[in-house]
């Protein structure tokens, strides 16, 4: 075993606890952090294998927009920040979450070996001038297109929010 498999263990140790905490947490502000450390070690993982531009994707689009996004929506919207009896759900509906998501993923796991099984891994993939070039002529037009139509929707989003002077409480 080399060092970068102990590496590679570590940190994917690290994005698998972080990802269960982040779903299991009853603190909203909390699971959203958690998520924070999943992606950012799943960009880690990334690194590990040689993967510098998918890394630096992951965290540019991943850790610094979706997840500042989520922790904005919390903050604007002013919605429940700890546990509350409503919302809570019981053992019964817990455990029966946790039975399907196992299966689910047994599932899905063998439907997987089966289907790849005989595929060789291509282990020589393309470099990040070859991807770079791809990017940058083939799909830049979709890409700024895009980013465009999310910026509309920030946009838009925003006006929509200070016009109504409301929260996004709605009329309960």
């Amino acid at each position: 075993m080399t060092a970068a498999d102990v590496l590679f263990t570590v940190i994917a140790l690290v994005c698998a606890g972080s990802a269960v905490l982040a779903v299991t947490s009853r603190h909203l502000v909390h699971a959203a952090l958690w998520l924070t450390v999943a992606l950012g070690s799943l960009a880690g993982c990334y690194l590990v294998l040689g993967a510098e531009l998918v890394a630096l994707a992951q965290l540019l689009v991943y850790v610094g927009a979706v997840v500042v996004l989520v922790l904005f929506a919390l903050m604007v919207t002013r919605g429940p920040m700890t546990r509350t009896r409503e919302l809570s759900s019981g053992a019964l509906q817990r455990t029966t979450a946790a039975v399907v998501a196992v299966a689910t993923a047994c599932l899905m796991s063998a439907a997987l070996i089966v289907a790849f099984a005989d595929t060789p891994v291509r282990t020589g993939g393309t470099g990040t001038v070859e991807l770079a070039h791809d990017l940058f002529s083939t799909w830049v037009w979709p890409f700024e297109l895009l980013s465009l139509l999310l910026l509309i929707a920030l946009v838009t989003a925003f006006a929509t929010y200070r016009l109504t002077g409301r929260s996004g409480e709605g009329d309960r």
